[in-house]
């Protein structure tokens, strides 16, 4: 939640505080990073609704002196509403009467994040209908500045909530999303088997694997885990438009071949434009070029499969398998034959009688 103050936010001891005068201000703090606006109101009270500077969708304002909070957006009514379950605050009403003096950018952010925490269970068809009144009221929001790490932290949060498959959705259909997450964009244009991927193109397939995470401790998800979900597909697009430029192939090459090793270059390039360590993109980028493997496991031999195997991220690789296979008609049959095939391999690998494969090894 933001809040605003009528007097400088004091600093923090130990913490890095941007220089004064900054709209938005960013404080490193144990190894975190807060976000926070702290300003003063021209000769003290309220800061003006209309005619200047909006409060924005989320905020309210607290007047350090009295201690009083103020409300001008009239948000808190939902926000309790959400929290107390009423059933009369349904996914639409958080858009119903926003301060048309708000930045509308930071509008769509806010209600992406709430439809992601509040609404998990809200559909496809429900967010686009609470984009429709979006957009209704705050117009075309395409070409509102919006860096890196603005669009970085929106996505984190996003991936760290319960479902964030309505925000996605809901980002989708202002255009958020083919804005300023294009290769994410595209994969709502690639059909999928409806055999084995009843959710259809390859954009619903990959909202419905992150459905699938199971949360750590404290109940965060692991952010490698949800990146590489969300970009394991991400070279389909690509591998679709070389199969169909590539005429005389057609008919030799399956759909999507090579779909992983170009979804890692094009996975590089869309987490390095948003500014992610680059340790962290190097593990996502692993999961996205051998997401693929986990499935032939137990049919390939151990030359082929033994140094992937060895990485201390291979186990995330199979709770990507396992969330990519729940979300298809396919089960998990083949996920429990791959986990067999790696639980066998680190057994022999601990016995000194034995090689990596099983075979018993010769008495020296």
């Amino acid at each position: 939640m933001r809040g605003r103050s009528r007097r400088p936010c004091p600093a923090v001891r130990g913490a890095k505080v941007p220089r004064r005068g900054s709209r938005r201000r960013r404080l490193g703090l144990r190894g975190k990073t807060w976000y926070f606006r702290c300003e003063d109101s021209p000769g003290g009270g309220l800061p003006p609704r209309r005619g200047g500077e909006s409060l924005g969708f989320l905020e309210f304002y607290r007047d350090c002196k009295t201690g009083r909070f103020y409300d001008p957006n009239g948000i808190y009514p939902i926000l309790r509403g959400i929290k107390t379950g009423d059933p009369a605050v349904e996914a639409g009403s958080i858009l119903r009467d926003f301060d048309p003096g708000a930045d509308p950018r930071r509008v769509a952010m806010d209600a992406a994040m709430i439809l992601a925490r509040y609404f998990p269970e809200t559909g496809a068809r429900e967010a686009n209908v609470a984009a429709k009144a979006f957009l209704e009221q705050a117009g075309n929001i395409l070409g509102s500045p919006s860096g890196g790490e603005e669009q970085r932290t929106l996505l984190m949060e996003l991936l760290n909530a319960p479902s964030p498959i309505p925000g996605l959705e809901f980002l989708k259909g202002i255009g958020f999303v083919a804005e300023h997450w294009p290769e994410l964009a595209a994969m709502d244009d690639v059909d999928h088997s409806k055999e084995f991927h009843p959710e259809g193109n390859v954009w619903r397939h990959t909202l419905e694997t992150l459905r699938y995470r199971k949360p750590g401790g404290g109940g965060a998800f692991d952010q490698r885990l949800s990146l590489g979900l969300l970009l394991h597909d991400v070279g389909k697009p690509l591998s679709q438009a070389a199969r169909s430029a590539d005429r005389a192939g057609q008919d030799r090459r399956r759909p999507f071949d090579g779909h992983a090793e170009l979804g890692e270059a094009q996975a590089r390039r869309f987490l390095a434009r948003l500014g992610f360590e680059p340790s962290l993109a190097r593990d996502v980028c692993y999961l996205v070029r051998n997401h693929m493997l986990p499935a032939a496991l137990p049919r390939l031999p151990l030359f082929r499969t033994g140094e992937k195997m060895e990485s201390p991220l291979f186990p995330l690789l199979m709770e990507l398998y396992r969330c990519d296979e729940s979300s298809s008609f396919k089960g998990l049959d083949g996920y429990y034959q791959s986990s067999a095939a790696y639980k066998s391999y680190l057994k022999h690998r601990r016995n000194p009688y034995r090689s990596a494969d099983g075979k018993k090894l010769g008495r020296g």
